[in-house]
């Protein structure tokens, strides 16, 4: 009888293995810092980084929140987190500071790694947060609360670290909005990203030739996502914290070849003035993914920015389950791509039973980038995943040659700039203001964002507000993002016998509007 295989895929391997493999080559151009590093330089950091972390007793098993900005350092962290195994902790920086303190609270976060750009931020946090022991800070200012990350590196050895992690072993946590405000965070494991890197690179025709530019946040999974995959591939990854004024400009410089972009990325860009003068002949693709990408949006993009595209779909907690090259989506716009290796992807009725070409069903997914499970949540787990695969509350319909057609959600969620907004947690936000006595948060079809995050609200007889001011106290509460962009005020909504808000009738009316 074989034995069991001594091998192990884990994340800690892409940096070793591409500093002996592509050394002194240019590996990571930071436009936020200006610094340029070498795949050997890259891995001796998140050694150092590694090493110090050691060194200040963080162990295999401890959770480390980190905040920062698209910037190099924030690639070591994962990296440096992923050798020494502390389970990541990425904060979106466009959270509230108490969303922020919930999280890490919620996610028993014993130690916080941040950008100085977020100083005055986390020293409002620091009395809210009595669990982290070590703040260590990057940048050129370090608070006096903090540890220097670099005098870390500095002083710390530039060998791999002593720890022995498994494919087995968690890497981070990602985070969902909850529907209730409740955080929703979900695990990723070592074999979860470093086994789906691989397949990303062939399914994208990423190569060594590349010059990748990550302009996705790098907080989220498909940020972390290229970052990695350019480590792997031996591509030159050109971090951009997303700049309107700007990216055009670094696509001319750096001469990128492929970038992955939400679809208001691309109106945002299309919108400017003066494309035509800069050379952008280097970009043979862009990728999109994350929300609604319309086919007159697809024709601007090949016609002004670049001839080839990729799509691809899943969610966080899946990864990518189909995805779709230049050729198909020439020929299938509409189409959100087809199946991808390493995934399966199937359209049920609500017995969980395929329905059959051309009908639309619950689009559900495994493979091996999907999530074993939500933390500290086991009734969302066993929601989310019947029989061995992930129910993603997508509603979709496959053709007769096995494509992918997104047709709406049956979760009341709205995808708006790319980030997911749950319409229940806007509710219970905008009730809380004393001249809101109902409403309703729906999704409304905007050229920019994609969905615009709209309030129908009912107010209280002789109590007055305006738009403007629902707005700013949406804004004071939670993530702008989350706030509503447009309200409209009615004297009723319209409800089923049962007590339900009728949410189509008023994307209907207003949609129109």
């Amino acid at each position: 009888m074989p034995g069991k295989s001594t091998g192990t895929f884990n994340i800690g391997n892409y940096a070793k293995v591409a500093a002996a493999r592509y050394g002194d080559r240019e590996a990571i151009t930071c436009m936020t810092t200006g610094r340029r590093l070498t795949f050997r330089q890259v891995n001796q950091r998140i050694n150092g980084l590694a090493n110090g972390l050691l060194g200040l007793g963080i162990r295999n098993g401890d959770k480390t929140a980190f905040l920062s900005f698209n910037r190099h350092e924030i690639v070591e962290t994962y990296f440096a987190l992923g050798k020494i195994g502390s389970i990541g902790l990425p904060l979106n920086y466009r959270l509230s500071p108490p969303e922020m303190a919930e999280l890490m609270t919620f996610c028993d976060a014993e130690n916080l790694i941040f950008d100085d750009a977020f100083t005055n931020l986390v020293r409002e946090l620091c009395p809210k947060l009595p669990a982290v022991k070590r703040f260590i800070c990057f940048g050129t200012e370090i608070p006096d609360f903090a540890l220097s990350y670099e005098d870390l590196i500095r002083r710390s050895s530039l060998e791999e670290p002593d720890v022995e992690i498994t494919e087995e072993d968690s890497q981070y946590l990602n985070l969902t909005s909850g529907t209730t405000g409740l955080p929703k965070a979900y695990m990723l494991s070592q074999y979860n990203n470093a086994a789906a890197g691989p397949t990303m690179v062939y399914m994208h025709d990423v190569t060594a030739n590349d010059v990748v530019m990550t302009v996705f946040p790098i907080y989220g999974r498909v940020g972390f996502a290229w970052s990695a995959c350019s480590i792997f591939a031996g591509a030159r990854n050109v971090i951009h914290q997303f700049d309107l004024t700007k990216i055009l400009g670094i696509i001319q410089q750096e001469k990128v070849t492929i970038s992955n972009w939400v679809p208001t990325m691309a109106s945002f860009v299309l919108a400017l003035p003066d494309i035509e003068k800069y050379d952008l002949s280097s970009l043979r693709a862009l990728v999109f993914c994350s929300s609604p990408f319309s086919v007159t949006l697809q024709e601007q993009v090949k016609k002004r920015l670049c001839p080839n595209l990729y799509e691809f779909y899943g969610l966080q907690e899946s990864g990518l389950l189909v995805n779709m090259g230049p050729k198909d989506k020439e020929r299938k716009p509409e189409s959100v791509g087809t199946l991808y290796f390493g995934a399966d992807c199937r359209v049920v009725d609500h017995n969980g039973k395929d329905v059959p070409v051309g009908e639309v069903g619950e689009v559900i997914g495994r493979g091996v980038a999907v999530t074993g499970g939500y933390y500290k949540n086991e009734a969302k787990t066993r929601e989310m995943f019947k029989d061995g695969w992930f129910y993603t509350g997508d509603l979709g319909r496959f053709d007769e040659e096995g494509f992918l057609y997104l047709a709406g959600r049956k979760k009341d969620m709205i995808i708006t700039g790319g980030q997911n907004v749950y319409a229940i947690e806007v509710e219970e936000m905008l009730m809380t203001h004393p001249a809101v006595m109902q409403c309703a948060v729906i999704g409304l079809p905007d050229n920019t964002w994609g969905e615009m995050v709209t309030a129908v609200i009912v107010r209280f007889s002789g109590r007055d507000a305006t738009e403007e001011e629902i707005i700013a106290f949406s804004r004071d509460r939670i993530a702008h993002f989350k706030a509503p962009k447009k309200i409209f005020f009615v004297d009723s909504l319209p409800m089923t016998p049962t007590g339900k808000v009728q949410k189509f009738l008023l994307v209907e009316k207003y949609s129109k509007a």
